[in-house]
């Protein structure tokens, strides 16, 4: 994997760059990875030519490998409807989501500040061993992810709208 370029960006964006770099790297079987604020926008993802497909628009239907987009909108829908869930269910928050499929698997988990972490894992993956680190990402990005470093992370990526209001800058 080509670690994606960080030139410009805070030390805080940095080290989020190096710890989502090192999950993959460091994880057999995991094939890609997207961090998603909680209103369905990509704010970092594992491969950075996904990152560059996620800023053009898209003319075919090409499934979750098509771009680091397509796993973020993935990622944000499963987030949405697991919370719809747990809030009719009254068991509180939702921790983590797994989906196990025939050729691979996908994990959501939670970011303290309503982000998800999501995971796109091949079919022969330790599924304990991913959740492990992404537990550990989790708990090391969390505190960090401050709203000024979400609205770093979507310039980055081409995403040109305020935190609050959503409204073009």
């Amino acid at each position: 994997m080509t670690a994606p370029s960080t030139f410009g960006l805070s030390s805080e964006a940095r080290n989020l760059h190096w710890l989502l770099t090192n999950l993959v790297e460091e994880v057999p079987g995991i094939q890609s990875v997207a961090v998603v604020s909680s209103d369905g926008l990509l704010l970092l993802s594992s491969d950075p030519g996904r990152n560059e497909q996620a800023r053009q628009p898209r003319t075919t239907a090409t499934g979750p490998r098509g771009s680091a987009a397509d796993l973020a909108t993935i990622v944000s829908g499963i987030g949405s409807l697991t919370i719809g869930a747990s809030k009719l269910m009254d068991f509180g928050g939702v921790k983590h989501t797994m989906v196990a499929m025939d050729e691979g698997s996908l994990f959501v988990m939670s970011i303290s500040d309503g982000s998800l972490l999501g995971v796109h894992g091949s079919a022969d993956c330790d599924m304990s061993v991913v959740a492990y680190h992404m537990a550990l990402f989790v708990g090391r990005a969390g505190h960090v992810l401050t709203p000024e470093l979400r609205s770093e992370l979507r310039k980055s990526l081409g995403h040109e709208t305020t935190e609050a209001t959503g409204s073009p800058r």
